[in-house]
């Protein structure tokens, strides 16, 4: 009962900041694809969102999710290559998926390292089938056509082959019929004690308004800047290949803890690890190393790694050479945020020393940082442990994925308000005369057509009346357009895009666009004025994301009929 109302709470603080009532009493359904252990689910469900099923290929993922999600109806071991939308369907029944979730593998994308986890040689580009992995996704968001859809995968999908991947996940999720923005999410800023950042895709269905916030808001239990000491330096000592899997908390060295660091420790141990709700700490093991291991850890003093001990004249016994990473020892340091937790503590732990013993980061430790509860159990095998541990969403970043996710559709279930005809604007909204959304599509392609004839320069000596008519326009024209994707377009490519419908003495706009962004290509500077503009503070947010004038286009724009699915299931 404590934990709903927990939960309750942080709902109601998050949905009161934005605005929103909390009345909405059926939650909002979601089905978590490659689930791994269920951070990604453990987050959402913490923002009021109910999973209905969850789907991995891993045996040790599922188990794992299923021993901590009772409450789950369907935790599936199936392999997405093979296992239909249609068969999920089948199982889960009529109930409607509002959201879909999931982090396709991320191993193929990563600029961290190799396939195999090897920490040592040169990289090299190596064709992996797992980079297909996102079609899968997508085609159960075509399948199931939820309202909105988060895909989370490592910063390297924007570089992966040229930023290849990274725009067809965006193309091809806008042929089914989203409104796509990419985003990055900063763990640490989100109150995760490491320095995390991942890619963020989020798709919103065509014709549901409203613009998705690309800036993250901290989960009302997060503390922004908690660093590693908090998180993890109350938990007993050990030794290198010491402790038990299921042992006693030192309550003692706790309340030290708690003295020292204070608020930080106090709100990451009981808000966000939930120790109060757990007697007995597992997964506290500590894995053995060899004797040199052990000597070198001891040279290294906190936050410093081997590479900067080497130009300090320290001598390690290890041999390095020129094709090995100099960083192949890293002590962590409890005033700083860890490294980022990966799946490769599976193999060593050199990368992550402990900041005062001479050992690396157990099980335990890596799931506190990544914001794991310590409720939250884990399968007996070290090995299986660091592996799901380092594949998984944060849980705060889940969660404060799921409250925007929550707050955006709370708002976009309410009926689109009939314009104020004899005022020409929303009557929720008051905008001036020079500024009002566009009554017609007709006057809005005569507005946008004005300043779409200027070059930069004289965008930007444009007076603002003027350019705030044209960029409202432009809302109301292409309300598919996330205003905060006019800065990332990619290589410049035009495509014709199937789902523009005809727009009488606009054709050259909408004829050529950007394939990552969908920006129309002759709108491209317009784009980047209006970023100038709302950075200068020359327009406000509500006119740079002027949900009105995109609810008003939306309105006024004929049924689109939304083409095949480009995706075949094959891998190409």
């Amino acid at each position: 009962m404590k934990r709903r109302a927990r939960k309750g709470s942080a709902i109601r603080e998050h949905l009161s900041a934005c605005g929103e009532s909390a009345s909405r009493t059926e939650p909002f359904k979601f089905v978590d694809l490659f689930c791994g252990c269920g951070g990604f689910s453990l987050g959402l469900e913490r923002a009021g969102l109910q999973c209905l099923a969850a789907i991995d290929f891993d045996p040790e993922a599922t188990a794992t999710f299923r021993a901590n999600f009772p409450n789950v109806p369907q935790v599936l071991q199936r392999d997405l290559t093979e296992f239909a939308p249609a068969d999920l369907a089948k199982i889960i029944g009529p109930t409607a998926v509002d959201v879909i979730a999931g982090g396709p593998p991320c191993q193929g994308f990563s600029t961290a390292r190799q396939r195999d986890g090897a920490n040592h040689g040169a990289l090299r580009f190596i064709q992996d089938d797992r980079r297909q992995l996102y079609r899968e996704f997508l085609k159960y968001v075509g399948h199931f056509k939820p309202r909105v859809f988060v895909m989370e995968n490592v910063l390297g999908l924007q570089s992966a082959a040229g930023g290849e991947y990274f725009t067809c996940v965006q193309y091809e999720a806008r042929l089914l019929g989203y409104h796509v923005v990419a985003q990055i999410a900063d763990a640490f800023s989100l109150g995760v004690p490491q320095k995390r950042r991942r890619q963020l895709i989020i798709g919103v269905r065509g014709d549901i308004p409203g613009f998705f916030a690309t800036q993250l808001t901290p989960a009302p239990r997060a503390l922004v800047g908690t660093t590693l000491g908090p998180a993890i330096c109350d938990l007993p000592r050990l030794e290198a290949g010491g402790g038990v899997e299921s042992t006693d908390y030192d309550l003692a060295r706790r309340a030290k803890h708690l003295a020292y660091w204070r608020k930080p420790a106090r709100n990451y141990l009981y808000r966000v690890l939930e120790v109060a709700r757990t007697q007995k700490l597992t997964g506290h093991r500590a894995r053995p190393h060899s004797a040199r291991d052990l000597r070198d850890f001891l040279l290294l003093r906190e936050g410093k790694n081997s590479a900067t001990a080497l130009r300090d004249g320290v001598q390690f016994e290890f041999p390095y050479d020129k094709s090995s990473f100099k960083d192949r020892y890293t002590r962590q340091s409890r005033k700083r945020p860890c490294s980022t937790i990966v799946a490769h503590l599976s193999k060593d732990g050199l990368m992550f020393i402990h900041p005062t013993q001479n050992r690396s980061l157990t099980p335990r430790e890596a799931a506190r940082i990544q914001s794991f509860p310590d409720w939250f159990s884990f399968p007996s095998a070290r090995t299986h442990q660091f592996r799901l541990i380092g594949n998984a969403v944060p849980p705060l970043v889940a969660e404060a994925v799921g409250l925007e996710i929550h707050g955006f559709l709370s708002k976009a279930k309410k009926p689109l308000q009939k314009r104020d005809r004899g005022r020409g604007r929303m009557a929720e909204d008051f905008f001036d005369a020079a500024s009002r959304v566009p009554h017609s599509r007709p006057e809005a392609a005569t507005r946008l057509q004005l300043i779409a004839a200027y070059d930069r320069r004289q965008l930007r000596l444009c007076e603002r009346p003027e350019f705030l008519q044209g960029w409202l326009a432009l809302l109301f024209l292409f309300p598919e357009l996330h205003p905060d994707n006019a800065l990332n377009h990619g290589n410049a490519q035009g495509i014709w895009c199937p789902l523009q419908p005809a727009l009488p003495g606009l054709e050259g706009f909408a004829a050529c666009r950007f394939t990552r962004s969908g920006w129309p290509v002759a709108l491209e500077a317009i784009g980047r004025e209006a970023w100038r503009r709302r950075k200068a503070g020359e327009l406000t947010a509500s006119e740079f994301y002027c949900t009105e004038a995109q609810s008003a286009g939306l309105r006024c724009r004929s049924p689109i009929r939304t083409p095949p699915p480009i995706l075949s299931g094959k891998r190409s």
